[in-house]
C-alpha cells in the first residue's frame, strides 16, 4: 500500500469509526511507511491510529517517527498510557526520546520504567552527544567462551526476541572484557559438540565509547559489518552500534555538511517544522559577512570606472565571467571538503592536489576561453574577444585554486572545511574576477 492511499484508509477510518477494522488492513503495512502516514496527523488522531496496533508493533512504529513528534506525544500523552510502549522501545531509541525531554518530563517517565529499564536509560543518555555512547544500543548477544556450539544457539534462541541483532554474539571473559566475536553462520555451520572459544574471532573490529559518531560510521561502512561492538577504557563491552544507527549518522552528517556549504550550520530537526526564528538566526550572519564581502566588488568597478566608460561592451561579459570563476571554485571545494570529510585526503596533500588542480583547471579555462571567443567577437571586436578569452582563462584557473585551497585553509586551523563552500568560495572567486577582468582591460586596451 503506498503512502497516500494508506494515509486516505486511516482518514476514513477515524471519519467513518471503524478504527477497530483497521489491523487486518495493516498486517502487510511496514512500521517506517505506517509511521510516515501518522505524521500527517494531528497528536490526538495519531496517537489513536497507534493503539490501533499490538503493544510491540506500536513500540516499532513509534521508534521511526519523527524526533519532534515523539516528544510531542511525549508530552500531551499520560505516563501510564506511554509507558508500555516506551518499554518496549530498543534501548537506544528509548535513550534518543529521553535525552529530548525536558528534566520535569524525565522525572515522570522514570518511575514507569522497571529498575533494571531505568538504570540502562540513565546510563546510555549519560553518553557525550555525537559520541560513540550516544548512539548505541545495550540489547546485544554475550556468550561465554566456554559453550559448546549446541548450548551457544539455545541461548540465543532463548535472547533471540529481547536483542536487537544476534547475528554476531560477543564472547566476554569473567570481567565482561571482550575477547572475541562469532557470527551466527559460524556457529549454524561448526559441529556441535566444537566450544565457542574455539571457533571465534579473536581479534574483532571494535571501537572506543567516547569515539565521534562519524568515525563509528566510517568504521562500519570500511568493514561491511552488521554491528560495531563498543568498550570503555578498560576494555569491557558496554554496547553495540548496528548499520542502520551508522546509516542515520551518515545521513545526518551528510545532511549537516550540506547546510554548511551553503554557510547556515546545523540546523536540528527538519526544515518543514523548523520556526522563522530559528531559521533566520542560522541563515542572517553569512547573508550580512557575504553583505560586505561583496562591497570589494563594487570597489572593483568603481576603481576601474575610466575603463567601463569608454568600453561600455566589458560590462556585457561581467556576469558570465564571475560567475564561471564561482562556479569553477564551488565545484573544486564541493571536491576537497568531501574528501576530507570522508578522510580520501589529508592536509599534506594540498601540494600535491594544487598542481594536480592546476592542470584541471588550466585544461578547464582553456576549453571557456575559446568557448566565449566567438561571443566576444560578435559582442565587442576583436580587441574585446581577447580581453574576454585571456580573462576567462585566468578567473576559472583563480576560482578553482581558491576553491582547492579555502578548505585546507580552514582545516589547517581547526575549522569546519564545509563553510568553505557555497556562497563563501563564490564571493571571493567574484571579487578576484571583477579585479582580473578590469586589470587586463585596462592594460590590453591602452588606458
Amino acid at each position: 500500500m503506498d503512502l497516500p492511499v494508506l494515509i486516505k484508509t486511516l482518514r476514513n477510518a477515524l471519519q467513518h469509526d471503524t478504527l477497530p477494522l483497521l489491523r487486518e488492513q495493516l498486517e502487510d503495512v511496514h512500521p517506517a511507511d505506517y509511521a510516515a502516514a501518522l505524521t500527517e496527523f494531528s497528536a490526538t488522531e495519531l496517537w489513536s491510529l497507534l493503539t490501533v496496533l499490538p503493544r510491540a508493533e506500536q513500540a516499532e512504529v513509534f521508534g521511526y517517527l519523527p524526533a519532534e513528534v515523539q516528544v510531542s506525544l511525549a508530552i500531551s500523552v499520560s505516563r501510564r498510557k506511554l509507558s508500555p510502549i516506551i518499554r518496549q522501545m530498543s534501548s537506544d531509541e528509548r535513550a534518543d526520546l529521553f535525552n529530548q525531554l525536558s528534566d520535569e518530563q524525565r522525572d515522570t517517565l522514570l518511575p514507569a520504567l522497571a529498575q533494571a529499564e531505568r538504570e540502562d536509560l540513565l546510563r546510555l543518555s549519560a553518553h557525550e552527544e555525537g559520541s560513540a555512547g550516544a548512539i548505541m544500543t545495550s540489547d546485544y548477544a554475550l556468550l561465554p567462551p566456554e559453550l559448546t556450539v549446541r548450548e551457544a544457539i539455545e541461548v540465543l534462541r532463548l535472547e533471540a526476541p529481547d536483542k536487537e541483532t544476534i547475528y554476531s554474539s560477543y564472547v566476554v571473559d569473567e570481567a565482561r572484557k571482550l575477547i572475541g566475536v562469532v557470527s551466527l553462520r559460524d556457529l549454524i555451520l561448526a559441529p556441535v559438540s566444537m566450544r565457542v572459544d574455539d571457533l571465534m574471532n579473536t581479534d574483532p573490529i571494535f571501537a572506543s565509547v567516547e569515539l565521534p559518531q562519524e568515525e563509528i560510521a566510517s568504521l562500519i561502512a570500511k568493514y561491511d559489518l552488521l554491528a560495531l561492538p563498543i568498550v570503555n577504557s578498560e576494555h569491557q563491552m558496554v554496547g553495540i552500534v548496528t548499520y542502520d544507527d551508522a546509516m542515520d549518522v551518515a545521513a545526518e552528517e551528510a545532511t549537516e555538511d550540506f547546510h554548511k556549504t551553503a554557510t547556515i550550520g546545523k540546523l536540528d530537526g527538519n526544515v518543514k517544522n523548523a520556526g522563522i526564528g530559528l531559521l533566520y538566526r542560522k541563515r542572517v550572519f553569512w547573508l550580512v559577512v557575504l553583505v560586505f564581502g561583496n562591497i570589494f566588488s563594487g570597489a572593483g568597478i568603481a576603481y576601474f570606472e575610466e575603463t567601463i566608460a569608454r568600453y561600455i561592451a566589458l560590462l556585457f561579459f561581467l556576469p558570465l565571467l564571475i560567475a564561471s570563476s564561482g562556479n569553477a571554485g564551488a565545484q573544486a571545494g564541493t571536491l576537497m571538503v568531501r574528501a576530507l570529510a570522508t578522510g580520501e585526503i589529508k592536509l599534506r596533500d594540498w601540494g600535491y592536489l594544487l598542481g594536480k588542480e592546476c592542470l584541471v583547471a588550466g585544461l578547464l579555462g582553456l576549453t571557456m576561453s575559446a568557448a566565449v571567443l566567438g561571443l566576444g567577437l560578435w559582442r565587442g571586436g576583436a580587441d574585446i574577444a581577447i580581453v574576454v578569452s585571456c580573462t576567462m582563462m585566468l578567473v576559472v584557473m583563480a576560482g578553482s585554486l581558491i576553491g582547492l585551497s579555502l578548505p585546507f585553509l580552514l582545516s589547517r586551523f581547526n575549522l569546519d572545511p564545509a563553510t568553505a563552500s557555497g556562497p563563501l568560495i563564490t564571493s571571493i572567486a567574484d571579487v578576484t574576477g571583477v579585479v582580473v577582468y578590469f586589470s587586463i582591460a585596462t592594460w590590453y586596451l591602452g588606458l
